[in-house]
């Protein structure tokens, strides 16, 4: 069963392993479907701009970076046990954030 909330995610296997693997993170240079899903979360919800060859390639190239790193450092996503500030990859704690917001865009659309 899929600990993801959104219909956007809840169906991807890579995703739903990122939220409690730490070796699923995604990360500049990965590629996939699950890329994409994490670039049309970060332009729909945080007005992210992407580079179009990246999203049709489904790379996780240095725009997709950027608009990671943007969309956590604006929510403070950071885990201060190790880290002083964020970083560009999307992990446990990310792809949660996502999530949430993403379960949340979903509701308020259908009304």
């Amino acid at each position: 069963m899929s600990g993801m909330r959104s219909n956007l995610f809840a169906s991807d296997r890579r995703l739903q392993a990122c939220l409690v693997d730490h070796a699923a993170h995604v990360t500049p240079g990965c590629e996939g479907f699950f890329v994409a899903l994490v670039q049309y979360a970060l332009v729909l919800l945080d007005g992210a701009r992407i580079d179009g060859r990246e999203m049709q390639a489904m790379t996780y190239g240095p725009t997709t970076a950027r608009a990671v790193l943007t969309y956590k450092t604006r929510r403070n996503i950071v885990n201060h046990s190790y880290q002083q500030s964020a970083d560009d990859i999307v992990g446990k704690m990310t792809i949660a954030a996502l999530d949430r917001e993403m379960a949340t865009y979903e509701r308020m659309a259908r009304r």
